[in-house]
């Protein structure tokens, strides 16, 4: 396997995930400050000039959630068998998908959205009430426990971590989110996230 990954971006869940899985991977890095997502010789791996990309099997697969999904169907621990628990998971990769990481996104992809430069700042100053919101509906219903699915962790909890990583730095204060304090400190410790720390993947 390979992982197409950018530092601070969501394609590290995935790197989480296959550290939990423990499968054996190779890693490429993408500056996206040099433009490399859109570089001619990615557009080949993934034309959507996104991260993560992860080449398995002579194939590659793209979203993050889908990857997910893969990860665990080859490492089964990493998803509940109970049906209604794995839909659980899935629901809470869901939300953060389509809409706190689109929140997220708002604050520096503006022009996905608009042209306008002053739409782009009225995003960006947007992006702190909508975050604390998402932060919020997270804190309320999205943590059973130290994880999603209570004490057991899932991949809905990596792809959690990483979005929650961006919360100081779209202006969300986090004390008035307990669970999400202790959801993250329990991540912290886990040796997946250490050693994706001790590679250099996060900032």
């Amino acid at each position: 396997m390979k992982l197409h990954f950018a530092p601070g971006t969501i394609s590290i869940a995935v790197a989480i995930a296959l550290e939990e899985a423990g499968l054996d991977y190779d890693t490429r890095q993408l500056d996206f400050a040099k433009g490399d997502q859109q570089s001619s010789e990615y557009s080949v791996i993934n034309p959507k000039g996104r991260v993560p990309a992860l080449e398995t099997e002579g194939t590659v697969l793209t979203e993050t959630g889908a990857i997910l999904d893969y990860i665990a169907a080859l490492s089964p621990g990493l998803m509940p068998t109970d049906p209604i628990k794995a839909a659980r998971a899935r629901s809470v990769t869901y939300y953060l998908a389509s809409t706190m990481h689109v929140n997220h996104a708002h604050k520096m992809r503006g022009h996905r959205w608009a042209d306008a430069e002053a739409s782009h700042k009225d995003m960006t100053a947007k992006v702190p009430e909508t975050m604390t919101a998402s932060a919020q509906y997270v804190e309320n219903e999205c943590l059973a426990g130290p994880y999603v699915l209570g004490d057991t962790l899932c991949i809905a909890d990596a792809y959690l971590f990483m979005v929650c990583t961006w919360l100081p730095g779209d202006g969300v204060e986090l004390a008035p989110f307990p669970r999400i304090r202790t959801f993250m400190d329990a991540m912290e410790e886990r040796p997946s996230v250490k050693a994706i720390r001790a590679k250099g993947m996060m900032r």
